[in-house]
């Protein structure tokens, strides 16, 4: 695929400042790659989002899990555009220590029709080990 340029990037970033609403801005997430209907984005393992057991809550990887599929849709479409999540299946293969620092969340979007965009989330531990997986639907609107 295609790297997208810098300025495709920037407005990524600012969607993530802007889009969404202000709890989940509070991930801190941060996009590290973009290319036509794929992104890649940073989410920091920070003390509120870690629950009694000492890992990173499904909460908030569903959470990275959608937003970064949101993006993956706007690299397709050059731009926002309103959609609403309709399905999200998440799988939880491996728990992600409160101490891991970040995990790396890739989106792709898989086929994207007229209505609606099917598409795979593969969130990565530190040491590039597959943490969850996610496959969504989401239909335009």
């Amino acid at each position: 695929m295609e790297t997208q340029s810098q300025a495709d990037i920037e407005m990524l970033e600012a969607a993530l400042s802007h889009v969404f609403a202000e709890w989940v801005r509070e991930l801190d997430l941060r996009v590290l790659e973009a290319r036509p209907g794929e992104v890649t984005l940073r989410l920091p393992v920070t003390p509120r989002h870690v629950h009694a057991g000492g890992v990173l809550c499904g909460q908030t990887m569903m959470a990275a899990a959608d937003t970064a599929m949101v993006l993956a849709v706007m690299t397709r479409l050059g731009g926002f555009k309103p959609l609403t999540t309709v399905q999200l299946q998440t799988s939880f293969l491996r728990p992600v220590a409160g101490s891991a620092g970040a995990l790396r969340v890739v989106a792709r979007v898989l086929r994207m029709g007229r209505k609606l965009v099917f598409g795979e989330v593969h969130l990565l531990d530190p040491d590039g080990e597959l943490a969850a997986h996610a496959t969504t639907t989401c239909a335009l609107l």
